[in-house]
């Protein structure tokens, strides 16, 4: 298996032509360019080849990516505006969501972030986000920028 040491997590699927089937293992972006990692190099690579996405996995791993936006905007809400995200990890199957603060939390305050979080995504609010706004904007307009996100001078939608 070709692997690159990516923490990124990124799309998965195949690729294929009619002589044979390659699976993508993941995908991210470098220099500008999509990477594709796959399982074994195709017998013949200058062929052209059809991509298709794990449709399911993007759609589930896009989910557990809004919801650690929704834990952050509780997690501040029920513990303080000094709470910032320090890391994550999100797939399709889990998020890991790592934050700064100054005391365990209490049980109670676990519930009602768990109850605030739960009550938004049942809100099942449409996103309407515009990355194409100049990075100044963005923040005049309430963004959160954390550690160096992948924000230029113009925000992109280059995730997931």
């Amino acid at each position: 298996m070709i692997r690159h040491l990516s923490m990124q997590v990124g799309d998965t699927g195949t690729i294929s032509n009619p002589e044979e089937t390659v699976r993508v293992v993941n995908t991210y972006k470098e220099n500008d360019l999509i990477i594709h990692e796959i399982e074994n190099v195709p017998a013949n690579p200058h062929l052209i080849f059809r991509a298709k996405v794990d449709l399911q996995k993007r759609i589930d791993t896009a989910a557990n990516h809004s919801a650690t936006h929704l834990m952050h905007a509780a997690l501040r809400q029920v513990l303080g505006k000094h709470v910032a995200q320090k890391g994550s990890l999100v797939n399709d199957k889990e998020l890991r969501f790592d934050f700064s603060h100054f005391a365990k939390m209490s049980d109670f305050e676990i519930a009602h972030v768990e109850h605030i979080v739960n009550q938004k995504i049942r809100e099942d609010v449409p996103l309407h986000e515009d990355r194409s706004i100049p990075k100044a904007e963005a923040e005049k307009k309430g963004a959160m920028m954390l550690f160096g996100e992948k924000y230029g001078e113009k925000s992109s939608d280059d995730h997931i």
